[in-house]
């Protein structure tokens, strides 16, 4: 079997597990685990607190420092309610393109990751042959906010402590994505005075409160934004849902709202986060003047680190090597969505994002597929670094 073909027998396999965000992905960890135990390595399982779900670590070769980590996730995002002309959970190939829920974000990446390990088991001398350790970070619920790496980061920091760098396998059309934004996450409870609608103005609405808060993000918004730049470099308050309300005749007594700080690692993310808080602090205190129990709760959600390395760092020419050939991949660049990134280099890991798939063409969307070209390049990527690792 090719490199290719048996990339694509895994992802056949990867992509069959229906591991939608939030819900089970026992049986996907349970088939890594098998076949990366068949290759030799060794390979730690961590349990979701929900006892659902899991994420594991794996390693091929000397437990030495040094070496390359590998970073996936298992979690998709649902496709029920999209319209697919393909089966969203069965590979199928038309053309150039293999299609499939998972494909470009990201069982892709994650099928050339196991690829490589099984490649390595195949190589003439005992444990790949590697001189140093190949390992691959497989999490969960990475598409709600990273939520399983946050809860997986303490686990994993002292397993890979020493490694020189770590990829993360995000679509990247195998370009070297080298910084993105972190995010930060809110739920804002707003809670008014309940009365008839006839006499709406002897009430305090919940809904009006969360209309000058929000009125309020919009002018930080607008303060923080860079006329002109198309890239929006700068820091982004956006507003997801804002429910309230259960008739028109009856004056709303509570309401909530969900939004977001994203910010690169350049920016101030705590003033900014102080600046939102206080904003809500005023919203109340202008609201308890006619009501003392007007209250506005921000309670913080799912967060994650921006990522920033330098272009010229050592780890970024080694990545643009690794990828070298698979266009734009000579050049380094940023990406708007956010990854695991950020963690592995709290952890003081040197690391980039590169990965088959575009998540503009395709990711999230009906009928999500990855160019056969694209993981074909991920198969030669990796190669690169088993070459280095033997080295």
């Amino acid at each position: 079997m090719t490199e290719t073909a048996a990339t694509w027998d895994i992802l056949a396999r990867l992509v069959a597990f229906e591991t939608l965000t939030d819900g089970p992905n026992l049986g996907l960890i349970d088939y890594v685990e098998a076949t990366l135990r068949a290759c030799g390595a060794e390979v730690a399982r961590f349990a979701a607190p929900c006892g659902e779900r899991a994420g594991l670590f794996a390693r091929l070769g000397p437990a030495l420092p040094g070496g390359v980590v590998l970073s996936a996730h298992s979690d998709v995002v649902p496709a029920a309610s999209q319209t697919w002309t393909r089966p969203p959970f069965r590979l199928t190939r038309e053309g150039d393109r293999l299609y499939g829920r998972g494909t470009t974000d990201m069982k892709g990446a994650l099928a050339a990751m196991i690829a490589a390990f099984v490649r390595a088991k195949d190589a003439p001398r005992p444990g790949g042959g590697l001189n140093a350790p190949l390992m691959l970070a497989l999490t969960y619920d990475e598409e709600i906010g990273c939520q399983g790496m946050a809860a997986m980061a303490p686990w994993l920091a002292p397993r890979v402590a020493g490694a020189c760098a770590a990829l993360v396998g995000e679509p990247t059309s195998l370009a070297v994505a080298t910084a993105h934004k972190g995010k930060r996450a809110w739920r804002a409870d707003f809670r008014g005075q309940a009365g008839h609608s006839a006499l709406a103005p002897g009430y305090v609405s919940a809904l009006h409160m969360g209309a000058d808060f929000l009125g309020a993000l919009r002018a930080l918004q607008d303060d923080l934004a860079t006329p002109g730049d198309t890239t929006i470099a700068y820091p982004t308050v956006h507003v997801g849902t804002f429910q309230a309300g259960d008739a028109l005749n009856l004056v709303p007594e509570t309401a909530e709202m969900a939004f977001e700080l994203r910010t690169r690692a350049a920016h101030d993310a705590h003033a900014i986060a102080n600046q939102i808080a206080q904003a809500a602090q005023q919203v109340e205190t202008r609201y308890r003047a006619r009501f003392p129990a007007a209250r506005v709760t921000l309670t913080p959600g799912a967060a994650y680190p921006a990522l920033a390395i330098a272009a010229d760092h050592p780890v970024v020419t080694r990545a643009c090597a690794w990828a070298a050939g698979a266009a734009p991949a000579e050049k380094t660049i940023t990406v708007p969505f956010g990854t695991e990134a950020g963690f592995f280099a709290q952890m003081g890991l040197p690391t980039v994002v590169c990965g088959p798939g575009s998540m503009a063409e395709a990711g999230h969307q009906p009928d999500e597929f990855v160019p056969c070209a694209d993981l074909a390049a991920m198969d030669r990527l990796l190669d690169r670094i088993l070459d280095d690792l033997r080295a």
